[in-house]
This record gives C-alpha cells, structure tokens and sequence, in this order.
C-alpha cells in the first residue's frame, strides 16, 4: 500500500548509480509503487554502460557525473538537486535491489520524530550477516557513534536512509565525499549539528544482477580504512552549518 507523504513533505529517493543497467529498472519501478507521490532522481556515477537510459525509461529523473566521485558525490547530487527543486526529504536506496522499497513508508513514519532514520540490517529483522573484518568494523562503529549521538545504532555503514528538512539542508551544503563519508562522517557531522538520529530495522535482500562492488581483497582491507574514516570524521572540525541549514 502507497504511503501519505504529507506529514513528510516532499520526498525524493536518490539512487547513486555505477553500472547497473540490470537492475536499475526494476528497482526504479519498486521504488514508483511504493511511493508513487515521490521523486525518482538517479545519479549516474561514471556508468560505462546504459544505466542512464534505462533509468528514464523507467520513468526517473538522471544526473549523469562525466566521473565516478563514489556514493559520497552522488548523494551531495542528490541533495543539491533536492535543495533547488523544492524537495523537503530525501531518501537514499541502493541501485543493485538490495534495499527494499517497500520498507520506505516504515522510514518515512519515523522520520517525523528524527532528523535522519537510518535502515539498519543489525536490528532484528532479516538474517543479513557480515563476516571477517566488516563484521567486527561495523561492530565497533556502531558502539562508537551509538556513544557520539547518544541513542543505539546498529547499522552505521547503512546506505539506506531518510533525511528530514534539517538533514538535507546540511547535507546539501556540506556532504563529504570520501571513502565512507556518505556513512560513518555523515553521523557524525548530523550528531555534531545537533540533529536528532533513529534507526529502523530494515531486511537486506539478495542482490538482484550484476557484480557486486565487493571482493575479498577489499574486505580485507575494510578494517583499516574504514577505521581511518572514522577517525578522521571525530577529530574534524565541525562545518559551518549557517541559518538555512540551523532554521526548524
């Protein structure tokens, strides 16, 4: 059943995009029977194939980048584009099918009590697992940021997520673009603006085609990355947010 959005205000799901011609249509088309009242932006991050031209013929919106800037650089896109088009929310969905759109009204709903909803795998719902470095990464992460904002989150390195006004204005002006910016420094940067963070617990599903990102040697080196990123984002100074991003 299509979720109201009137409580949220205009909502845009945002889907960073890289080579997913196989999947994109069908996640656009999920995505339009979820929330048929919601914009469908699809940024093209550097593609080398057709999945810009199947995302409009599937109906969204496309930004296309001449250069792959990561999810960090799609999303700051997708926030900028929602700022000059009147959006209120936005809401980020991986391309590959993994996230299902029909959780999108559950992040919607608890989005009228927080600034930004994070879809988390680790929250009882689904049995997505991680294993080797990841795991424990993600483990300590979450301990850390849970201790940072204050409230328990499970899933920090989520990509599925729901920013109110106050988030998108932020985000639109200050998004990082590095290695696990667009997760990890993102909360902190939210945290440190003092907006208000939850977490829902969402079912990872089966990549539906393509080749995944991941692979053994990026794994292996997840860990010591990832806990440089961290680190970064804790000891960086906070941005200046201004009244546009500070106003209720």
């Amino acid at each position: 059943m299509a979720e109201s959005l009137e409580a949220t205000g205009r909502v845009l799901i945002v889907l960073p995009a890289l080579n997913e011609e196989h999947n994109i249509d069908k996640v656009v088309a999920e995505v339009r029977a979820a929330l048929p009242d919601a914009g469908v932006l699809v940024v093209d991050d550097g593609s080398t194939d057709q999945t810009a031209l199947r995302a409009r013929e599937a109906g969204a919106f496309v930004a296309r980048l001449a250069v792959n800037l990561g999810v960090g650089g799609a999303m700051r896109t997708g926030f900028r584009y929602a700022v000059r088009n009147g959006f209120d929310v936005v809401v980020q969905v991986d391309a590959d099918g993994q996230h299902n759109p029909a959780e999108l009204p559950e992040l919607l709903r608890e989005l009228q009590h927080a600034d930004l909803v994070i879809g988390a795998r680790f929250a009882g719902k689904g049995d997505y697992k991680a294993r080797g470095p990841r795991r424990w990464a993600m483990k300590v992460f979450s301990v850390t940021l849970s201790l940072v904002s204050g409230t328990k989150l499970t899933d920090v390195t989520s990509g599925f997520k729901a920013a109110g006004p106050r988030a998108v204005r932020l985000f639109a002006a200050h998004y990082p673009a590095e290695y696990l910016g667009d997760t990890l420094e993102s909360l902190v940067m939210a945290v440190r603006a003092g907006l208000t963070i939850r977490q829902v617990p969402v079912a990872m599903r089966v990549r539906a085609g393509g080749t995944p990102s991941t692979s053994p040697v990026k794994s292996a080196v997840y860990l010591l990355r990832a806990t440089l990123a961290l680190t970064l984002a804790l000891v960086r100074r906070k941005p200046k947010t201004g009244p546009a991003v500070e106003a209720a």
